[in-house]
C-alpha cells in the first residue's frame, strides 16, 4: 500500500499474498543448493550441478543482506568441493573448473550485493527526506475540532514513491471549519512545492475569506504568482483539482467549491451515501488563463451523525483486473463504520483488494463526521 498518514489500515490479502511470494524469493537460494544437491544425487556421474551452485550467491546478492549472501557463497563452495572430492570418476580438470567457477561467480555476488546494499542504503535515506517533507507539508489534522471528528490518510500508490501532488488540510477559522481536498499535476519535488505553495495560501486565505468563492479565488491567484516566479511549476500546463469545504459554526449545514475534483460523499447514518455534487463544472485550479467563471458554492445539509468523505483521483480512477473502476459510492452505500478512522481503514483496504494491491495513483482521503450534540 505504501505510506499512510495516520492509523496504518490493516494489510489486505493483496499484500499479505505479496509478503508470501517475498518469503519464498528469498528462500530460493537454499532452494537452489538443495536443489543442486538433489539433482547429483538422481542423475548419471557426467551431469554437473555446478549451475545450480552458482545461481544460489547470485540471487543472494539481489534479494538478501551481505552476511546471508557470504553465507550461500560458502554453503555453495563448500557443497561443489564436497562434490568434486567424491566424484573421482569425473576427470580432475573438470572437477577443477567447477570449483573455479563457482568461486568466481560467488566473488562477482558479494561485489553486487556490496552494490546493491550502497543503492539500498540511499533509497532508503531519499525516501526518509521524502517522508519528512511530505509530513511537513501534509501535517496530521487534529481528531476532533469543535463538534466534528477528523480523519486523514496519505495512501502512496507505491512504497518507494512517498512524494506525490495529493494534498489534504483542516482549518479552523472564524467561518468555520475549512477543508481543502486536491491533486496537484504531476510527481515528484515540483508537485510537492506546488502542494506547499497552495496548502500556505489556503491557511492564510481561509482565515481572511468571508467566502469560499473568494478562497478559491485566492488560490487561484497564488498559483499564478507562483507560476510566474518559478518554471518548474509549469504555469503553462500546471493545474489542481480540489474541492474546498466550510461547516459553518452552529449550523448543521455543510458548503462546499469543486474546481473539476472527484465529487465527495456523504454517508449518513443509515448507510445511504449520496455523492456531493451540483450546478456546472468547474475548471481546476491554475487555469485562469483559460478562461474564468464565478464559483458555484453549493450548499448541502450536514446533520449529527453524517460524514463527509473526500477523496483524490487515485480511488475513482482505481481498476480492477477487467479494468472497471471502482465505484465508491457503490462499493460504501449500505455500511456503517464507527468512526471516520474506520471509514478510511476500510476504504483504503477495499481498493486495494479491488485493484489486487496494485493503485496506479497516490490516495489523499478525508473524513469529517459531525457529531451528535450530547456526544461532542
Amino acid at each position: 500500500m505504501g505510506q499512510v498518514t495516520r492509523g496504518t489500515p490493516p494489510a489486505p490479502p493483496a499484500t499479505a499474498a505479496r509478503g508470501g511470494t517475498r518469503r519464498l524469493v528469498a528462500a530460493s537460494p537454499a532452494v537452489l543448493i538443495i536443489g543442486g544437491l538433489v539433482f547429483d544425487y538422481l542423475t548419471p556421474p557426467n551431469y554437473t550441478s555446478a549451475p545450480f551452485f552458482a545461481a544460489a550467491p547470485l540471487v543472494a546478492a539481489a534479494l538478501l543482506s551481505r552476511r546471508l549472501t557470504l553465507v550461500t557463497a560458502a554453503v555453495a563452495i563448500v557443497a561443489t568441493l564436497g562434490l568434486a572430492a567424491v566424484r573421482t570418476a569425473i576427470d580432475i580438470g573438470e572437477r577443477i573448473t567447477e570449483v573455479v567457477t563457482v568461486v568466481t561467480v560467488c566473488v562477482l555476488a558479494l561485489g553486487i550485493n556490496h552494490v546493491v546494499r550502497r543503492g539500498d542504503r540511499r533509497l532508503a535515506s531519499a525516501r526518509g527526506i521524502a517522508e519528512a517533507a511530505q509530513r511537513a507539508v501534509l501535517p496530521t489534522p487534529p481528531a476532533r475540532i469543535g463538534g466534528l471528528r477528523i480523519a486523514a490518510r496519505y495512501v502512496a500508490a507505491h512504497a518507494d514513491a512517498r512524494i506525490g501532488g495529493d494534498l489534504y488540510a483542516v482549518q479552523d477559522t472564524p467561518h468555520g471549519v475549512r477543508v481543502i481536498v486536491g491533486d496537484v499535476r504531476g510527481k515528484g519535488l515540483g508537485a510537492v512545492e506546488a502542494v506547499a505553495v497552495l496548502i500556505g495560501a489556503f491557511r492564510e486565505a481561509a482565515e481572511q475569506e468571508r467566502t469560499l468563492a473568494g478562497l478559491a479565488a485566492r488560490l487561484e491567484r497564488a498559483l499564478q504568482r507562483e507560476g510566474a516566479r518559478r518554471a518548474n511549476l509549469d504555469q503553462s500546463e500546471g493545474f489542481t483539482t480540489a474541492v474546498l469545504a466550510e461547516v459553518p459554526p452552529g449550523a448543521s449545514s455543510l458548503r462546499l467549491v469543486n474546481r473539476g475534483h472527484p465529487p465527495p460523499l456523504l454517508l449518513h447514518p443509515s448507510g445511504r451515501v449520496t455523492e456531493v455534487h451540483r450546478g456546472p463544472a468547474a475548471l481546476p485550479l491554475g487555469m485562469g488563463e483559460v478562461g474564468t467563471w464565478p464559483d458555484h458554492v453549493q450548499e448541502w445539509e450536514f446533520p449529527p451523525g453524517t460524514t463527509l468523505l473526500l477523496f483524490t483521483d487515485g480511488v475513482t480512477e482505481a481498476r480492477d483486473a477487467d479494468g472497471n473502476f471502482y465505484d465508491a459510492e457503490r462499493r460504501l452505500s449500505g455500511r456503517q463504520f464507527r468512526s471516520p478512522d474506520a471509514l478510511l481503514d476500510a476504504l483504503a483496504e477495499d481498493v486495494a483488494c479491488y485493484t489486487g494491491g496494485e493503485t496506479a495513483d497516490d490516495m489523499a482521503l478525508l473524513a469529517i463526521r459531525r457529531g451528535h450534540p450530547h456526544r461532542a
